[in-house]
C-alpha cells in the first residue's frame, strides 16, 4: 500500500475539518465510521461547540500537539487556509477526501512541502473496511490502484 496511507491511518487522533451541525456532511460519516474502529475524532467547527456528541474546536491552532492527522472533507476553496494552519502547527499527515482537491489545492501543498494523501476515500482504508468500501476496495485492489 502507499505508506503515506499507511502512516495516516496508524495516527489514532484525527482532527475532521468538514463535520456540518446538520449532520448530513460526508465528514459526519466519516467521523462516526472512524471513532466506531477506534480513533479519537476532534471536529473543527469555527461556530459549533458540540456535534453529533463531539466536543469541537475553533481551529487546529487548539490541537496543536493533541492530534496526529488531518482529515479534510470540505469543497476546495475552503482547504487552502486550512492547510496553511496545518503547516504552521507542524502537522503533517494530512489527508484530502474527494472534492477536495484541487489544481490550487496542490500548489498549496506544493508551497508549504505538505505531503498527502488525495483522492482517496478514507473509509477503503481504515480498518475494518466494511459494507460497500469493502467492494470499491476490492475492485481497486484487483484492477489496480489500492
Amino acid at each position: 500500500m502507499n505508506p503515506l496511507i499507511d502512516d495516516f491511518i496508524s495516527s489514532k487522533r484525527i482532527a475532521v475539518v468538514g463535520m456540518s451541525r446538520s449532520g448530513k456532511k460526508f465528514g459526519n460519516l466519516v467521523g462516526k465510521e472512524l471513532k466506531a474502529k477506534g480513533y479519537e475524532i476532534y471536529p473543527i467547527h469555527p461556530q459549533s461547540h458540540e456535534i453529533d456528541g463531539f466536543t469541537c474546536y475553533p481551529d487546529l491552532k487548539s490541537l496543536s500537539g493533541v492530534v496526529d492527522g488531518l482529515f479534510i472533507s470540505v469543497p476546495a476553496w475552503r482547504v487552502i487556509p486550512v492547510l496553511e494552519e496545518a503547516a504552521e502547527i507542524g502537522l503533517e499527515k494530512i489527508w484530502l477526501q474527494q472534492g477536495a482537491w484541487s489544481p490550487e489545492v496542490q500548489q498549496a501543498t506544493e508551497r508549504l512541502n505538505l505531503k498527502i494523501v488525495s483522492k482517496r476515500c478514507i473509509l477503503m482504508y481504515a480498518q475494518p473496511v466494511r459494507s460497500v468500501h469493502k467492494v470499491h476496495r476490492m475492485i481497486k485492489s484487483v484492477f489496480g490502484g489500492l
